[in-house]
């Protein structure tokens, strides 16, 4: 590995595709997003042929409407559609559906045989997955009572040690829901510090540049998209927007490469409670993103933007 003067964070967002243009079913519609729609325009989050922009360059950011059905009938899953973004192989074709939302046995030998945490650390950089977890999801885990989702099985397979809430109250990491809250109100860890969204941002981009590659997963996106109401919706995406305030304001974007992007569609299609085969948007934002944009069309195209940015060939 011989690029050491950038940093690569993928920040990832569970469950978030291009929608319709129709207020009863998109709640990007009726969402205030100015970071978003400042950078990307007014309708970025639509679908291509529902009125949306489709691919979009200016000089600081670009956005591409990518695939997430690999070319495979039915509803794309979490545990093949964030495999594939880790490893850069098309895994439902691979095992022969979309899986999810845990990784089975033959989506998770895909996992463990490369995906890019392995890759970065096999070239000589840092990496790390910047989401902590509770003791009691370690205990799950331990007990058989619970399985590694892609995500973390990827850095675990690397021989990584996921964060714990240690590593968050020192600020090596950042909540999955931003600020900390919730560990304060539903997991009783009443010394973890607790941000604003915008300083939740903040951290995310402080903590990255700790490291070469680096990934944040933001789930509660997609639990949205099952659970509540289109107006709920509409104000988790408000606060996901919030947050990459302060990531963007503070992102170097000489130097560094963010990668925002989800695994399926789900919160952007609120007539239902499944996901969806809308394309999902991934946004590029820092050096050379047009660049790297013009390589994308599914979600297998992601880790190579990866691996080319860090100068690192897969294992």
């Amino acid at each position: 590995m011989n690029r050491s003067d950038g940093h690569l964070l993928i920040f990832f967002v569970d469950g978030v595709g291009l929608g319709v243009n129709d207020p009863e079913v998109n709640p990007f519609i009726e969402a205030n997003l100015p970071n978003l729609t400042g950078l990307l325009g007014e309708g970025w989050y639509l679908r291509p042929d529902c009125g949306g922009p489709g691919r979009i360059t200016t000089d600081r950011v670009s956005l591409v409407p990518t695939d997430p059905n690999l070319n495979m009938p039915g509803r794309p899953q979490s545990a093949t559609g964030q495999a594939t973004i880790l490893t850069g192989r098309n895994v439902p074709q691979i095992v022969g559906e979309h899986y999810g939302p845990k990784p089975n046995p033959t989506v998770a030998a895909v996992v463990k045989d490369s995906n890019l945490f392995k890759d970065v650390i096999k070239a000589g950089g840092t990496a790390a997955l910047i989401t902590p977890y509770p003791q009691g999801y370690f205990d799950s885990i331990e007990s058989g009572k619970r399985l590694l989702s892609s995500v973390p099985l990827a850095a675990v397979s690397a021989g990584l040690d996921l964060m714990t809430a240690e590593d968050l109250r020192a600020g090596r990491a950042v909540s999955p829901g931003f600020t900390g809250q919730g560990w304060h109100d539903y997991l009783g860890f009443n010394d973890i510090p607790v941000h604003s969204l915008y300083e939740a941002g903040q951290q995310i981009a402080i903590v990255a540049r700790d490291y070469s590659f680096s990934f944040f997963e933001h789930w509660p996106s997609d639990r949205s998209g099952h659970r509540g109401t289109i107006v709920q919706a509409s104000q988790h995406l408000e606060i996901i927007d919030e947050a990459l305030g302060g990531l963007f304001d503070s992102w170097n974007e000489e130097d560094d490469l963010l990668i925002i992007t989800s695994d399926h569609g789900n919160i952007e299609e609120k007539n239902h409670r499944q996901h969806s085969r809308n394309p999902v948007p991934t946004i590029l934002f820092g050096t050379d993103h047009a660049k790297y944009a013009e390589r994308i069309q599914d979600l297998a195209d992601i880790a190579g933007i990866v691996r080319s940015y860090l100068c690192i060939n897969s294992t």
